[in-house]
C-alpha cells in the first residue's frame, strides 16, 4: 500500500471493523475466531488496497471475503459445536432482558449448519437482499431462497426448544 492510500483504508476499515466482527461472530459462534477472520479479512485488504479499493460494490466484496475467510477457518480448524461459558448455563437470567434473548439467539445461531447460518445472517442480520447474498456466497438466488426458508424454519424450532427448555428450569 502507498503510504498515501492509508488515511483512505482507515477512513474505510475503522467504522466498519464492529460490524463485521459481530457478523463473523454470528458465522462462527465465537469472539476469538471472528476476531481473528476479521484480522484476516482487514489485512488481505490492506495488502491489496490499490486494486480492491476501486470495487464498484466494496462492501460487498468484503463481506464475500469474510464468508470465506470463516469458512475457510473452519475448514482448516475444524467446527467447535461446544462453546465454553464464564458460567454454567443453568443459572437464571432475568425474563425478558435483551441479553438473554442474544444469547438464546446466538446459540440457535451456532446449532445451524454453516451455510444456512450464513444465509440467514447476511440476509436478516446484514439485511443484504437475495442477489447480494448469493453473490457474497457464491451461489444461486434460488439456493439463497430455499435456505433462509430452511434457515428461518430450523431457527425457529431451535428457539421454540430453547423456550420450552428454559421453562422446565424453574
Amino acid at each position: 500500500m502507498r503510504a498515501e492510500d492509508e488515511p483512505e483504508f482507515k477512513a474505510y476499515a475503522n467504522p466498519r471493523m464492529r460490524d463485521l466482527r459481530r457478523t463473523a461472530f454470528l458465522l462462527c459462534g465465537d469472539w476469538h475466531h471472528a476476531d481473528d477472520v476479521v484480522q484476516t479479512v482487514f489485512t488481505k485488504l490492506y495488502v491489496s488496497w490499490d486494486k480492491i479499493q476501486k470495487q464498484d460494490r466494496l462492501d460487498a466484496y468484503v463481506h464475500t471475503m469474510l464468508v470465506r475467510a470463516t469458512f475457510d477457518r473452519r475448514r482448516r480448524f475444524g467446527w467447535r459445536r461446544e462453546l465454553s461459558s464464564a458460567s454454567p448455563p443453568d443459572v437464571p437470567v432475568r425474563e425478558g432482558s435483551n441479553v438473554e434473548d442474544r444469547m438464546l439467539l446466538f446459540d440457535a445461531l451456532a446449532k445451524m449448519p454453516p451455510r444456512q447460518r450464513a444465509v440467514v445472517v447476511l440476509r436478516y442480520w446484514e439485511d443484504l437482499d437475495v442477489a447480494e447474498t448469493a453473490h457474497v456466497l457464491r451461489c444461486s438466488e434460488g439456493t439463497v431462497k430455499s435456505q433462509s426458508a430452511r434457515g428461518l424454519a430450523k431457527l425457529r424450532e431451535l428457539l421454540a426448544n430453547e423456550h420450552l427448555m428454559e421453562g422446565q428450569h424453574r
